[in-house]
């Protein structure tokens, strides 16, 4: 029966075009995916009727593949599955396929399709505006691939869900969080999703939400990015998650992965410990797949400080160079300042002029405008290909003594003192830091996007002030610049 689901579901691709289904976030699943999200469920606890919830239904892919699972479970007598789906172009296959499932069951099945918007649906019950009046729908199992569709924030599923949106929301964490609310207790789920959510402050809220009602219990990652959805031509960091409807924490959470959708045949595993995985106020969740990712999360956890509670923090470059053309120039005229890109970042050092476009601005600004003083440069954003994820420079005030302010292109981070300067001494030592193996492996767990998000890099652990400078006066002092040098240096005093 999938393989007529699929077949079907084929047919319908070939007549819609892929840039108008992407308009909808709509993304469909593989075979071989939606096989492998059926089977995480386990069945070791399901018996008698099992109700399932498919909340982006699509085609019925994901519900066919949960319905041919649970017929090999003895212990499911009846399967009653209710699917949402509001794209009015799909809904004829989509009641198509589920006859299909029904008539190739071996156990009863009955379908309810609502061709209704998932979120908006139950918005209060969802906010508790019915009180005790209605109960939502419960499930014992749901199963989606959400729709990766960015919306307003005024959008009537943000509007609906405002308690876990910040910034630009993502239909795919508003279906995840009201997916959460519709499990039983003890009822589990599992999604397909970006791995944006893992990390990063527009997520903060709807990881709070999530991960205190549900607890993770298996993650599946794919080292390729652009072979998980390879019809649809998504490149995106993609997994798969399971979780239990449950307050109570579980030892450990397996992390499995494999190259791509159609190789799970050849899928790595090991089992992290829970705290290791979900960690911090904000509830991050770090993605290890080696004993070696083990060790580095280890390691860098001991250090009992973050760069706030020394007195430090990263942030953002402040000048957004294509809304502010007409300050900008190419060469050093009265009343220019030095306006520091990546490409300043070389080797370690940060380099001035190199004559490029645009390095110098004009401006009266004051948002725009920093004090000429010791940073850490770091580039926000890298190729996916490069070595490294943390990339940084060593800036001294002293190198432009001409100035007495500079400005930062937002496509850069910096260190900056948030009480008093920064000496040479810590700049160094910061490099020494954020320049060794450690913490690019660290941020790497922490963040599988290219970009560094100065959010996460203050949450990120680090050595007392004194340590970190005693590492900056060592790396003078070698005059070596090398990930190799600081990696020794790192040895040498945080053991």
């Amino acid at each position: 029966m999938l393989d007529k689901v699929i077949a079907n579901t084929n047919e319908y691709l070939e007549a819609i075009p892929k840039s108008e289904r992407k308009k909808y976030g709509q993304f469909f699943t593989s075979k071989e995916t939606a096989e492998y999200m059926s089977g995480m469920f386990k069945g070791a606890r399901l018996k008698g009727k099992v109700r399932c919830l498919d909340p982006g239904a699509g085609s019925g892919i994901l519900a066919c593949a949960l319905i041919r699972y649970l017929n090999g479970v003895d212990a499911v007598e009846e399967i009653d599955f209710t699917c949402y789906e509001n794209d009015i172009r799909i809904i004829d296959l989509l009641k198509e396929n589920v006859e299909i499932c029904k008539k190739g069951s071996s156990k009863k099945v009955s379908f309810t399709v609502k061709a209704e918007n998932y979120i908006t649906s139950q918005y209060l019950e969802f906010n508790d505006l019915l009180g005790a009046k209605e109960s939502p729908e419960k499930y014992d199992l749901i199963i989606g691939n959400p729709p990766y569709l960015k919306i307003a924030r005024d959008s009537i599923e943000a509007s609906a869900m405002q308690g876990i949106c910040y910034g630009a929301p993502n239909l795919y964490f508003l279906f995840a969080a009201m997916s959460m609310f519709n499990l039983v207790e003890n009822g589990e789920m599992v999604y397909i999703v970006p791995r944006s959510w893992t990390s990063g402050a527009y997520f903060k809220s709807f990881r709070e939400y999530f991960l205190s009602h549900g607890k993770l219990e298996h993650i599946h990652l794919f080292v390729s990015r652009n072979k998980v959805f390879e019809k649809e031509n998504v490149l995106q960091e993609t997994m798969i998650m399971k979780l239990k409807k449950t307050t109570s924490e579980p030892k450990e959470v397996l992390i499995s992965s494999s190259v791509s959708n159609a190789d799970f045949s050849n899928t790595s595993t090991i089992n992290v410990p829970y705290p290791l995985v979900v960690s911090g106020t904000d509830k991050y969740v770090y993605l290890t797949t080696t004993r070696d990712e083990i060790d580095v999360l280890n390691r860098v956890r001991k250090f009992p400080f973050t760069l706030p509670e020394i007195g430090l923090r990263m942030k953002t470059g402040l000048t957004v160079d294509f809304r502010n053309r007409e300050e900008l120039r190419d060469v050093k005229e009265d009343g220019a300042i030095p306006l520091f890109f990546s490409q300043h970042i070389q080797e370690g050092n940060v380099l001035f002029p190199i004559n490029k476009t645009s390095e110098y601005i004009v401006t009266s600004q004051p948002g725009l405008i920093q004090d000429n003083k010791n940073y850490l440069f770091v580039k926000r954003f890298t190729a996916k290909e490069e070595r490294r994820r943390l990339q940084c420079g060593v800036y001294l005030a002293k190198s432009l003594p001409e100035y007495s302010k500079i400005s930062t292109q937002n496509k850069i981070n910096f260190i900056d003192g948030v009480e008093t300067e920064i000496s040479e001494c810590l700049v160094y030592g910061l490099y020494v830091l954020f320049n060794s193996t450690l913490y690019d492996l660290y941020y790497r767990i922490l963040n599988g996007s290219t970009q560094v998000n100065s959010t996460e890099i203050n949450t990120i652990p680090v050595p007392d002030l004194d340590t970190i400078q005693d590492m900056g006066r060592e790396l003078i002092r070698k005059q070596d610049l090398s990930e190799e040098m600081c990696n020794l240096i790192m040895e040498e005093y945080c053991v």
